[in-house]
């Protein structure tokens, strides 16, 4: 059976500069099904823009942590930011974000594929690239989260805007990375899977990461231009790649740490 391609994107954080640069390196590479991992909105300034493009091109949305709680209405909101991002969407926006599913599961080349946005458990608990060996197999356990599938042998997920791949145990975990705010590296970065869709025997089977550069100044613009509060950490993450809560605390990084394997 012939290879299938797959981009997986995520953490786009309302930049449609840096999606829209991403979606034509997707095109311009043939790839028909893109999966998106969540978080769509905050940080920047066009989340209405980026939900509306994610409906058009996405074959799966998924759920992330800020899709469930800035549309939340039992949430208080006492942050001008936060305001700010939650009004630029469409109230039938918020309803769509928070009903969005929590994983998906497939199959390809052989192998129990699954997606989420942070962690098996919730959107709101975070993985880090230096978690321990119960944090690893955390990952592919099902959960009143998850359901009750076929477990997974690879495990695909984005939050904490750190594009790595780790096998060990006979499993894999990846993440696949920002494409709005990445940190570190300020380029988009998105992850494309290849193999044979829905087969139960072994193939040839790749994960590849690609980051496509694009013009994070313009985009800069555009929030100045649309009076987006939190300039200043928005500059700071994609600009110079530094998490905006360390740029206002002067701490050593806490977001995003250099990585600690190859």
């Amino acid at each position: 059976m012939p290879l299938e391609r797959i981009a997986l994107i995520s953490d786009v954080h309302g930049n449609l500069t840096a999606l829209e640069a991403v979606l034509a390196d997707i095109e311009a590479r043939g790839i028909r099904r893109i999966f998106n991992l969540g978080d769509y909105v905050g940080k920047g300034p066009r989340g209405q823009a980026v939900v509306d493009r994610c409906q058009e091109v996405c074959e799966v949305n998924l759920l992330g942590n800020w899709d469930d709680f800035l549309p939340d209405p039992a949430r208080t909101i006492d942050n001008e930011g936060m305001r700010w991002w939650k009004n630029e969407l469409r109230e039938d926006q918020w309803t769509w974000l928070r009903a969005l599913p929590f994983c998906h599961d497939f199959v390809l080349s052989g192998r129990q594929i699954r997606l989420f946005h942070a962690s098996a458990d919730t959107v709101h608990h975070r993985t880090r690239f230096d978690h321990d060996e119960k944090e690893f197999l955390a990952m592919f356990e099902n959960t009143p989260a998850t359901g009750d599938g076929p477990i997974p042998t690879v495990v695909g997920y984005g939050d904490t805007h750190d594009a790595y791949c780790e096998t060990d145990l006979g499993r894999t975990l990846f993440n696949t990375g920002s494409v709005g705010n990445s940190l570190g590296d300020i380029t988009p970065v998105y992850v494309i899977l290849e193999g044979v869709p829905d087969s139960p025997d072994p193939a040839p089977f790749s994960i590849q990461f690609v980051r496509v550069p694009y013009d994070a100044a313009a985009e800069l613009e555009v929030a100045r231009a649309l009076g987006m509060p939190e300039l200043n950490g928005y500059e700071s993450e994609i600009i110079h790649g530094v998490y905006r809560g360390d740029l206002y605390s002067g701490e050593t990084p806490t977001y995003h740490r250099p990585p600690h394997r190859p």
